[in-house]
This record gives structure tokens, sequence and C-alpha cells, in this order.
């Protein structure tokens, strides 16, 4: 080609010229995402929830993108017509997108089977699955730049543009999923969305590129790229992710464990990027000193992501509030309010630092990209960004939180920011000095503000903590842990928060149900039980509670978080289940211990997180107890704890169509007011009332049951409910919960006094105990222990709806019956 050909294809881009390829990146953006939810919550299922396995499988994803940016960047500028190398990568997204989907689908025991015999090699099996087709995504937005055909100049405004559209698309992909597709369509219908969109990218792209003149291949006029522009945003990645583990424990407070809330949190965090990328894309070329505005604007987002974390308060609970109640009184329903609310927390968190963050891009743009070549040049800027943001992250949650905390981590964060933006400034002209010491007065102020912060500042912050003392805080890997003493006097406790959620406490109804949760399953098991394992140690009172029972000789629990452990001696009840060696702890996700150990035990009990927090649906699933099911003995038992408040009824329906699918024999306990138990077994389970009463009658059993309200053999068999044949008629046609349909995590928001609703459901399922060797009196206590249960249930219930005199006369009747129990005490001993 000669000079004069290549000066005619290299020309400023117009707004026109820049729309398909926008249009392009902005369906490939929204694909990409959906892919990334996808196979972030597949890698869960595979590799495990732990942080170190779902970071190591996530860091796939991204390495995958740099790669492709600095490959297929230098493959665009090989290609005279790039836009068909932009639809040959689109159609393999959607052709390994999907496969990858589909293989993640079935890669957990093929996982878990290579790692025990290869180690750290089974790795590859991920990172080759989710690696690959993030490969091609990562080359689509160099070989499109590329496709432009215009200099270096003009480059860096038109690459921004298309970053915007780009960033634009991701919005709505993850929007778009978490909120739709997969409530709607389950992660394989999702996936298959997605290929569509790369095939509509392609379709357009090929359409294109009949009206596009061949791309100039080396032009005659050179700019030569910036070397130290890419190492410094190599850096800022590194950064800008590093604040994104940071504010992902920070921010939760203010929030919740949905779905729905890290959605929103993410899209607040991407709209950022996008509003910083085209801001500032309209006014790069005219900058006189791009290296000091870089400079200011990485240096700037680090005080700012600082600032805004030290001067958190109540305030923005208030304004929350306010929000929720506009959208309300506008007719909206309780997710939007919701979703309100967690977006006036992302604003205020997020919002800002992102969109300084966003603007540093046309700018390393113009620094790093050269016009001999554009798409090499390009790519080496994606893939150095995504390098570091790797490194941030594994850096940040494995090492600086944990040392350091989340504020002093921040702190820290802001002064390599400061570093950064003075390195730049340096390589600036003209106006430098100002800047550089703007620079260095941004980087003082956040070295103060980071000194200046409490340590505890978040832990305060906590919605316990308010006329409340914190008696534990620990900013660990992938999680804050707090327990919060509340109450006063003879009704103090303890409460366990997780990432600033309340899970669970040590007040007697949380001693209660968690006891019956572990010693229940025990006492009506037709063998006898000699191995147990916990999913969940949570407070530990459910561990604890098999340290009563003698006849185990072996007790597994499954726990995540270490720092959960290292917090149950705050929590009374648990018979000091951390520290006992009768208890085999072992620190990783329940899951992945049954699927990677095929050691079978005669009792599961499960008690995790609430099954609409975002990724415990994995332990609710039908796959989940087809999984379990085989980890039992003949006559073994899974005992799974059903919350009634946290979902609406035609989730819980869902949740029992998936346990009666697994286990033929199944049945429904009442093991306090706001949560029952599920008890399933793949054999027929006989209550012999003689065989119970006698298990019940080990002192320590009788003991701990006793405390919690449970004083013989018939009064906990009065908390039986019904058999499978009730079950049946409550889950009715309910489609079951899978890991392809994961429909609680994804359901609308619960609705307020949900409780009253499915309870009074539940209950009138009540048949009568279907118990051999009983005598008459036997039976007759029986009777009167249902009764009086019932009643205080029905107290229950006119409390929730407001109507004090039923209370209180319902409440009088069950305590003048069995004044001395101490459960109904604890409801209305005064």
């Amino acid at each position: 080609m000669s000079s004069r050909t290549t000066h005619k294809v290299i020309e400023r881009s117009t707004p026109s010229s820049l729309l398909i390829p926008a249009l392009l990146l902005f369906i490939s953006g929204g694909a990409a995402l959906v892919y990334q939810v996808l196979w972030i919550k597949q890698l869960s299922l595979v590799v495990g929830v732990e942080v170190y396995a779902i970071t190591t499988g996530i860091s796939a994803f991204f390495a995958g993108l740099a790669l492709g940016g600095w490959l297929f960047g230098r493959l665009a500028d090989r290609f005279a017509r790039p836009l068909l190398l932009y639809a040959g990568l689109e159609f393999l997204v959607a052709v390994l997108g999907v496969g990858a989907t589909l293989a993640l689908g079935v890669a957990a025991e093929p996982f878990a089977w290579l790692e025990q015999r290869l180690g750290l090699t089974a790795w590859t099996l991920p990172f080759a699955l989710v690696g690959l087709p993030a490969m091609l995504m990562g080359g689509t937005l160099p070989v499109l730049v590329r496709s432009l055909g215009i200099d270096a100049k003009g480059l860096s405004r038109a690459g921004g543009r298309l970053y915007a559209a780009n960033t634009a698309g991701a919005i709505a992909g993850t929007l778009l999923t978490a909120f739709v597709l997969i409530a709607q369509l389950g992660v394989r219908g999702s996936a298959l969305v997605a290929a569509m969109l790369n095939l509509l990218a392609a379709v357009g792209a090929l359409l294109a590129v009949r009206h596009q003149a061949p791309v100039a291949i080396a032009p005659t006029r050179t700019v030569q790229p910036a070397r130290l522009a890419l190492v410094l945003y190599a850096i800022a990645g590194g950064v800008a992710l590093g604040y994104e583990v940071v504010w992902s424990q920070s921010i939760v407070q203010f929030m919740s464990t949905r779905t729905y809330a890290f959605a929103v949190v993410l899209a607040t965090y991407l709209t950022g990027l996008l509003v910083g990328s085209q801001l500032m894309s309209r006014r790069v070329e005219r900058l006189r000193d791009p290296w000091g505005v870089f400079g200011l604007l990485i240096a700037g987002a680090g005080l700012v992501a600082l600032l805004e974390i030290a001067l958190l308060g109540r305030w923005l609970v208030l304004l929350q509030t306010q929000a929720e109640a506009l959208v309300l009184s506008l007719g909206g329903h309780e997710l939007p309010g919701m979703s309100a609310r967690f977006a006036v927390a992302a604003l205020c968190i997020v919002f800002v630092p992102t969109v300084l963050l966003g603007a540093a891009f046309p700018v390393a743009l113009r620094l790093s990209v050269g016009d001999r070549h554009v798409g090499r040049d390009v790519g080496a800027v994606v893939a150095f960004n995504t390098l570091g943001g790797i490194i941030g992250v594994m850096l940040c949650g494995f090492v600086l939180i944990p040392w350091l905390g989340l504020v002093r981590t921040l702190g820290l964060l802001a002064v390599i920011a400061d570093g950064v933006g003075y390195l730049a400034v340096r390589r600036g002209h003209g106006v430098k000095k100002g800047r550089r010491q703007a620079v260095v007065a941004l980087g003082l102020i956040s070295l103060v503000i980071a000194l200046l912060t409490p340590v505890d500042r978040l832990a305060k912050l906590l919605p316990g903590a308010r006329n409340a003392s914190l008696a534990f805080y620990q900013e660990g890997r992938g999680a804050t842990v707090a327990v919060v003493t509340q109450g006063q006097g003879s009704r103090a406790f303890q409460r366990l928060y997780i990432q600033g959620v309340s899970n669970t406490g040590d007040a007697m109804p949380s001693l209660r149900y968690m006891r019956i949760q572990a010693l229940l399953p025990l006492l009506v098991h037709n063998a006898e039980p000699k191995s147990a394992l916990v999913i969940g140690f949570g407070t530990g009172i459910t561990a604890g509670a098999l340290l009563r029972y003698p006849g185990l000789e072996h007790r597994v629990v499954a726990e995540l978080l270490p720092s959960v452990v290292q917090a149950a001696p705050l929590f009374k009840g648990n018979f000091n289940a951390a520290g006992d060696p009768a208890i085999d702890l072992r620190l990783r996700d329940g899951r992945q211990e049954l699927l990677r150990n095929p050691q079978t035990y005669d009792l599961i009990t499960l008690e995790p997180p609430p099954p609409s927090a975002a990724g415990v649906v994995n332990l609710y699933s039908q796959d989940f107890y087809q999984l379990a099911a085989t980890r039992l003995e003949k006559h073994g038992l899974l005992a799974q704890w059903l919350p009634l408040p946290t979902q609406n009824i035609d989730d819980s329906r869902a949740l029992v169509r998936s346990f009666l699918n697994v286990f033929p024999y199944a049945s429904l306990w009442t093991s306090e007011f706001h949560e029952m138990l599920l008890v399933g077994s793949l054999e027929p389970i006989t209550l012999d009332a003689e065989r119970i009463r006698q298990r019940f009658e080990q002192p320590g059993v009788r003991s701990a049951l006793a405390e919690v309200g449970i004083d013989s053999a018939a009064t906990l068999l009065a908390t039986w409910v019904t058999d499978r044949q009730g079950l049946e008629r409550f889950a009715g046609e309910a489609l079951p919960v899978t890991d392809d349909q994961p429909r609680i995590e994804y359901a609308p928001w619960v609705r307020s006094k949900e409780i009253t609703r499915v309870l009074p459901a539940l209950l009138d399922l009540r048949v009568p105990v279907p118990l051999i060797n009983a005598d008459a009196a036997f039976a007759r206590t029986l009777a009167a222990e249902q009764q009086r249960l019932m009643q205080f249930y029905r107290a229950s219930l006119h409390a929730y709806d407001g109507d004090r005199d039923a209370w209180g006369r319902d409440m009088r009747e069950v305590l003048r019956g069995d004044g001395a129990n101490p459960y109904f005490r604890w409801f209305g001993g005064n």
C-alpha cells in the first residue's frame, strides 16, 4: 500500500463512524457480563465458595481477558479488515461460551477427582473452561479500535467512547442477568441468550465490513507509545480492583446479602467507569499535559475512595430510607424500593472514585498507543490493566485486609495511587510543578485521613452496634465477622454478624432450634447413629449439641470462615465446640466437603445462611441433596433447616419440592416459631416412642434439651407437623430449586410479615404423630404438649398482627400450663 493511500485511510473519527463499532461493543459487553456472572456462579460449585478457591477461579476469567487483549491486539494490526477478525471472535465466543457453561455444569466431580490425584495441575480444567472464551472476549475491544483506522491522537477520543459503549453493555448485562435472565431462563438458558448476542454482533460486523475501506497496516507518521504509562496503568488497575475488594466488605452493612444488591453495586461501579470515560473522551485530544491529568485522576480517586469511607455514618441509612420511601410512594414494590436503597449506598461509596478511574482510560490510551501498532498497543493497555487488577484482588483479599484491616488497606491503596500520580506528573510538561505539588498534597491528605480514621470505624456502623457493645470484630479473607452483645441483664445475648448482616445468635429461640437441629434426628434415628456432619458452624450451638449425645463416635463440622470459629467462645450454650477434640473441625465449603470426601454419615445436618442469600442456594438445591444422599449410611438422615420469614411462601414450596424429589421418606418438625426442620431419608423412618424415650433420658441429651424448653420425649415429639403426604400437599406443583434453576436466589423480595402466611399454611398440615410403642400416658402428655405449643404459636401470630390483647390472653394460658418452660418465659415471662 502506498503512502498516499495510507494517508487517505487514516482519518479523524466522527460520531457517525463510531456508531456501528460502539453498538457492536455494547452488545459484546452485555454478553460478556452475562457469561461472567454465570461462570462465577458455576465456579463456586466446581471449586467451592472458599475465598482462595473462588478468587483463583475468577482470575482465570481476567487472565483470559488480559491474554486476549494482548494477543488479538497484535493480530489485528495484520488485518486490512479487522472487522472480519472481530466477527470471528464473536462467533467463537458464542460457541465456546455456551460450551464452557455446559461443561462447568458437570465439572465439579471431575475436578474433585483430578485434584485428589494431580493437585494443582487439576486447576487447568476450570482455567481452560473459563480462560479460553474469556481470551476471545478480551480481543474484541482492541480489534474494534483497530478497525477504525485512525491515528493515535484521534484514537484516545474514539477509544474512550468505545470503552464507554462496552461498559454500558456490561451494565445492561449485569442488571439483565440478575433481575431477569437467571430467574426466568436458568443458567443454561441465560448462556444461550448471551450466545445469541455474540452471534448478533458477529452478523453486524460482517454486514459493516462490506462498507468499510481497508485499514492501513503501517502509517507513514508514527507516534511512539510511552511504556511507563502501561506500567502505571497496570498499578492503577491493581488499585482499582483493590478498591472493589474493600468496598465489597465495607458496603454490605448498608445493603443485603441478596444477589440484587451485588448486581446494583457492580452496575454502579461500571456506570462510574462509563461516565468518566465518556466525559474525558470529549476533551482528551485537547489536553496540554495528559501525564499530569492522568496522575491527578488516579491520585484523586484514591483520596475520594478513602474519604468516603471515613465519612460514612447513619446519614447514609437515613438517605437510603428516604429513597426507598420515594420509590414506594410512586407505586413501586419491595424489590424496586430495596434496589433504590442499594443504589444510594453504591452512589455514595463507589460512584465518584470510579468516575475518576474511568476518565483515566482515554488518557492512558493517548499516552500508551502509537500510530504504528494501534491494535497491539490498545491490547497492551487492556492486558496490563487487567493483570494489575488480578494482582490487586489477590494482594488485598489475601494479605492486606487480614493484615491491616479495611480502613488501613484503603489508606495504603490511596498512598499507592498517589505514588502513581506523582510518577505520572513528573513525566508531564508545562504546568507540571503545580500538579506535582497537588499530587503530593493529595498523598499527605490521604495519609492523614488513613491514620486518623479509627480501624473499627466500620465496626461501629454495624446495624446491631447501636446501643450495644462490640465483643468481637475481625476483617478477614473474604468476609468481615463481628459479634455484638445485645439486650440487658438476664436477657443479654450475643449476635453474629457476617459481612454486616445478622446471621444468628445465642438468644433462647436460637438455642432451641439449633439444639433440636442436632439432637432430634439422632433421637428418631432408626439405627444406632455413630457419625454426624454439621454444615455451617455459626455460633457452634448445633455442633456443641452433638457432644451431648454419647453414642456418637465421629463428629465432623464443615465451616467456611476461620473468623467464625475464633468467635465461638463468646457464645453460650455451645459446650466449647470449637475447642473440643471430639469435634473434627474442617475449614471448607460444605458442598465441597461432601464432594471431595467419600466418608458417609448417619446424620448430615445443615444450618447455612438463609437460602435467598447470594451463593447459599448451593446448599438448598436438588443437586446438592442428591450429592448429600450419596454420603448417608443405610438408615442415614439429612436434617435441613427451613427458615420461614426469609423467603415468600412460593419459594418455601420450591425448597420443599427440591427436598422431596430426592428423599422418598420425609417429615416436617417445628423447631422454633420462626424455623422448621425437614428430615429426609432414603429408608422408612419409624418413630418408636420407647426407643426415643430411652435415648432422651441420657443425661447429656436431657439437660441440653431441657434448657430450651423440651423436658421429655413427649415434648420433643410434640414438635412433629407432618409426613411426606402433607409436604406433598404443601409443595404442590412448585418447581424445584436446582443448580441450573437457582430460583430462590433470584426470587422477588420477601413480603412483610411473610411468616403470618407461611407458618399457618404449614401448621394446617398437622397430622397425628405416627408412633409405635406409645402407652396411654405418653399419648396424653404428647397431646397436651402439642396443644400448648400450638397455643403459643397462635399467641405469637397475634403479636405479629398487632393484637396485644389476644397475645396476652394466649400467653397467660400457655404460662399457666407450663410456667417454668424457659422457651415460653423468654417471650412472655414478664
